[in-house]
């Protein structure tokens, strides 16, 4: 495999916590990982998944060439112009029969910024469809939301991960580090060294609960009920910060009266969590001057996870532990760009910049950098799963850039049989995912350390992804791809101009394009991350010598209540903790590491509580479904496991999906550790051994998601989705158990 000689910093494929690593040529040809001591996030640690990332670079195991569905139905090799020009005729075909929207585009979240941000404008310029989402809709769309609620802006954590070792206490609500992100445990040890407390919230006694000084094991989907009382419990005791909720906040008392309808005992009975602890829990978030809650996908990926979200945003506002030095509200994101991706275009409802596709003055912004007239622009389109559940009706082609729903969607099963319907599928991938399986032509991309570009962490820290590494010949770019297709769909009208292969240009167009907008990236440039090693949004390039942007004229910012952008950059310039710059009229602006300092990015600069209350889960157990299911992840594998899958080092430590049951379940079954178990929803059924542990609530099973066949556990999903957010109940159904096989009878030892 050619590579650069030296070696290469760069950053990992994988989770959001994109951490840091150096890449370098081996005597064998191959490409091996070294510490990076200095990136601040990992300072060289890696976990399984990283260290053996360059595996997936060798061509074996990974796509070379493009295919295309011959007559009989196989996929054959074809050539790139041959694949090209194939996708272009029958999404323009289909354009032309149906319109615009019959065509649909689906993006992921480990694509790179500028891949993100031109997978969007081709959508909606190229193709002129409003029909575009992303995997990202699965991840933590509920908590962007309920943080653009409270706080008119969503950044996965509105500080750096550095200061969780700082505060007093962090509540942790349905995040399991240990196995998600390994790395980041470091801090939530360094809080605990530092005599800080740790609290989490998790049905199962993971590994990250093992580590906790408390472990609350609510009932799957109970989680709203679990903040609802714990704000109960701050109200009755008095610990309600009230100059800080009269200065920096509106509508707590329609937040505080539905929160007083769930008292201790009554969350106790909902949530299974006892009174005593739930005082406990209380206690230890209150006692320390500065506190943190942090939440991942298991109180998000509900039907109600923006009210969720929000209940938990509520506590920290009302004890005054949001906007302040080592306090705050954050989430974890779980994909390697998921912030990036949903900021920059790929979400059904949002332009770049995090610009809301509904306001005039933001349309005309993008349209502007765009060169396009903004009535042209097409509206909102439907979120990832309608779009998916669209397929074969309303949407007849479809384009995947770096996603594989087939695993990784709800009601999975459903979702195939309609990909399988649809009149035309292409999917751009680096392997024959289950999902590429299905197309009718396959794109053979680049990946990580074959490409630059950038990508944002779940800090909100934007950064250079270098390239190490030459893809094997027959292996395009993505931006490559848009520019193919977008030539052949122009008619020779030169639409191919808006559409660069260098992401260096597109990432300049991308930072004129966020301008003035929530998610303002213009100050940053590729120079300064390569020099800095990354800068946190919101950047503006245009600040006077005492911090404040200039506003692009007659431009607001995107979301509800948005200032102008001037107001917006004032609001941020402020949290840095002084000006960037002394005397110069345009001095560089440094970002913000630190949001909400002095006020909100809100009209009126408050947060805004929200007056949610406790609704039972989409699908409450009953005879038939007596168990509740629930899902999540394993350390050595990673989302649909199209990538960790085909290396044999983590499939060694995690090879294939399980049932996790508690012993008294398991007795009630009848069955034993290594059995074969069948769970059932009203969708489907997917078998795999049971793993017995008293880890997990009796009435609770857990199977994790990586895998497809006949352990496919999202085959049993509820696509049930939160109204607000789009976000499917992955997290909690009603399943019935059955032994399928005794272990016994296999043949296999114990």
């Amino acid at each position: 495999m050619p590579t650069t000689t030296g070696a290469t910093p760069t950053h990992c494929p994988y989770c959001a916590l994109q951490c840091g690593m150096n890449l370098s040529p081996t005597p064998d040809g191959s490409v091996g990982v070294s510490e990076r001591v200095d990136f601040p996030v990992n300072r060289g640690a890696l976990c399984g998944k990283g260290a053996t990332a360059p595996a997936l670079l060798a061509p074996a195991g990974r796509l070379t060439g493009p295919l295309a569905r011959d007559d009989a139905g196989a996929l054959v090799p074809a050539t790139w112009e041959e694949a090209l020009d194939r996708v272009a005729a029958r999404l323009a075909r289909t354009r032309a029969d149906h319109g615009p929207d019959a065509v649909g585009v689906f993006g992921g979240g480990g694509l790179t910024n500028e891949k993100a941000y031109a997978l969007g404008k081709f959508a909606r310029v190229a193709l002129g469809s409003s029909q575009i989402d992303y995997n990202g809709r699965f991840c933590m769309s509920s908590a962007a939301a309920a943080g653009v609620r409270a706080f008119g802006l969503d950044r996965g954590l509105p500080f750096p991960l550095e200061d969780v070792s700082g505060t007093g206490c962090v509540v942790l609500v349905g995040a399991n580090p240990a196995e998600t992100m390994p790395p980041a445990l470091r801090y939530f040890d360094g809080l605990r060294e530092n005599g800080g407390t740790l609290i989490v919230v998790d049905p199962r006694r993971t590994r990250t609960a093992r580590r906790a000084d408390l472990h609350l094991a609510p009932r799957p989907g109970t989680d709203l009920a679990l903040a609802l009382g714990m704000l109960h419990l701050v109200v009755a005791e008095g610990r309600v910060d009230e100059e800080y909720v009269r200065r920096r906040t509106s509508g707590w008392e329609e937040a505080r009266a539905a929160a007083m309808a769930h008292w201790p005992e009554y969350v106790e009975r909902v949530t299974g969590v006892p009174a005593p602890r739930l005082r406990e829990a209380v206690r230890l978030f209150c006692a320390p001057p500065a506190a943190m809650v942090l939440t991942a996908r298991g109180p998000e990926q509900q039907a109600k996870g923006t009210d969720t979200v929000s209940a938990w945003i509520n506590l920290c506002l009302a004890t005054g532990r949001a906007g302040r030095p080592l306090s705050g509200y954050g989430c974890l994101t779980g994909q390697g760009n998921g912030q990036g991706g949903r900021e920059h275009g790929q979400k059904a409802d949002q332009l770049p910049g995090y610009r809301s596709l509904t306001d005039p003055g933001d349309r005309r912004h993008v349209a502007a950098v765009w060169g396009v007239d903004p009535r042209s622009l097409p509206g909102p389109g439907r979120s990832a799963y309608e779009l998916l559940d669209a397929l074969g009706t309303d949407v007849r082609s479809l384009l995947v850039m770096g996603s594989n729903p087939v695993v990784s969607a709800p009601r999975a099963a459903h979702v195939e049989e309609r990909l399988r319907s649809v009149d035309f599928l292409a999917v751009c991938d680096v392997v024959l995912s289950e999902t590429a399986a299905l197309a009718d032509v396959v794109l053979p991309v680049t990946q990580w350390a074959e490409e630059t570009g950038t990508t944002t962490s779940l800090e909100g820290r934007v950064l250079l992804r270098r390239r190490a590494v030459a893809p094997p010949p027959g292996v395009r770019g993505d931006l490559e791809v848009l520019h193919g297709l977008a030539a052949r769909l122009g008619g020779g009208r030169g639409l191919e101009e808006k559409f660069p292969t260098d992401p260096e240009e597109v990432f300049e167009e991308l930072r004129r394009a966020s301008a003035g907008g929530p998610a303002d990236y213009s100050g940053i440039s590729y120079r300064r991350l390569a020099e800095e090693g990354g800068v946190f949004w919101p950047c503006p390039a245009d600040v006077d010598g005492e911090g404040r942007a200039r506003p692009a004229e007659g431009e607001r910012a995107a979301g509800e209540g948005g200032a102008t952008g001037g107001e917006w950059a004032r609001g941020v310039a402020a949290t840095t903790g002084g000006p960037p710059g002394k005397g110069g009229p345009r001095a560089t602006h440094p970002g913000t590491p630190r949001l909400f300092l002095e006020r909100f990015a809100t009209d009126d600069g408050r947060a805004r509580f929200a007056p949610v209350s406790h609704r039972p889960i989409a699908e409450e157990p009953d005879d038939t479904y007596p168990v509740l299911l629930t899902t999540g992840r394993v350390v050595s594998q990673y989302q649909s496991g199209a990538q960790t899958r085909r290396i044999d080092a983590l499939n060694a430590a995690a090879p294939g999906p399980f049932v996790e049951v508690h012993p008294r379940l398991a007795e009630r079954l009848g069955a034993a550790e290594g059995d074969s178990l069948t769970v059932v929803s009203r969708r489907g059924r997917v078998v795999a051994p049971a793993r017995v542990t008293p880890g997990i609530r009796p009435d609770t099973v857990f199977m994790p998601f990586h895998w497809p066949g006949e352990g496919r556990v999202n085959t049993v999903t509820n696509p049930a989705l939160d109204p607000t957010s789009g976000m499917p109940e992955f997290k909690v159904c009603a399943v019935r158990v059955e032994v399928t096989e005794r272990r016994e009878a296999t043949g296999r030892n114990g």
